[in-house]
């Protein structure tokens, strides 16, 4: 797998600065921050809790003065700074951070260039910047995991399990996710109907960006197959060691 090097771009006006160590860690799951920087107009006294946060984390504050009132300065710094990030080859990925549909056609562009691009935002964030990213992560999942049941389903087919781990859940399970990923599985599935579960993620995340087992209260994507209870579950060893087992699904 491929070690991305990523420009982390925060929009400070859109998103809360509570769970920026969150935001970076789960970045890093999916490369190396070699680019953190922050946009706002740091003048403004909403924004001085940031200030603690940007230390603590080596983020670097980019000042952009408010022009006009009502609309969000940040925006055209940030884009203008994507851009000649993306023209100095530096990077072979971003993170936008923002809830902010104005910087759609960034990551649209982005994404052209053949770079990785993932969208950190809150979840009112209007669906067409979360289409444009490869992922996109909710930042109510970062908050800390608490031993909650996950909502219910509306499929009665779905069981609950109730030792699978669960943290706060921002979705239900419902039909249209149970019947996405019942189609993934079937998407998948060998001559014999088996899928492997570590290419279930991704190939899930290609039709829809915001996915993650974390918004439906689930650490990990095979609690949630065990939880919708469709699926005979086969675990294998992977190349002879006894201690690492391949996951596979098949419809029952």
């Amino acid at each position: 797998m491929q070690d991305h090097k990523l420009a982390v771009l925060i929009d400070a006006d859109n998103v809360p600065y509570a769970n920026v160590k969150e935001m970076l860690e789960e970045v890093s799951k999916s490369g190396t921050p070699t680019v953190k920087r922050i946009y706002g107009d740091w003048t403004k006294p909403h924004l001085s809790g940031w200030k603690n946060v940007l230390l603590e984390n080596a983020i670097t504050p980019v000042q952009q003065y408010s022009y006009t009132t009502g609309k969000n300065s940040s925006d055209s710094a940030l884009i203008i700074d994507a851009m000649d990030i993306l023209y100095s080859e530096k990077v072979t990925g971003f993170c936008i951070v923002s809830s902010d549909s104005d910087f759609t056609r960034l990551a649209t562009r982005l994404r052209e260039a053949g770079m990785l691009v993932i969208g950190i935002g809150e979840k009112k964030t209007p669906p067409p910047f979360i289409a444009a990213c490869n992922k996109f992560i909710y930042i109510e999942i970062l908050k800390q995991a608490e031993k909650v049941e996950p909502l219910k389903t509306e499929d009665k087919t779905a069981v609950p399990n109730k030792s699978v781990p669960v943290q706060r859940a921002i979705d239900k399970v419902d039909k249209q996710t149970v019947k996405m990923i019942v189609n993934s599985v079937d998407d998948l599935a060998d001559e014999t109907g088996w899928a492997f579960l570590a290419s279930l993620g991704n190939f899930i995340s290609k039709k829809k960006p915001d996915f993650d087992p974390r918004n439906y209260g689930f650490n990990k994507l095979y609690d949630l197959v065990k939880y919708i209870d469709r699926f005979e579950i086969d675990e294998r060893e992977a190349g002879g060691h006894k201690h690492v087992k391949h996951i596979y699904l098949r419809l029952k």
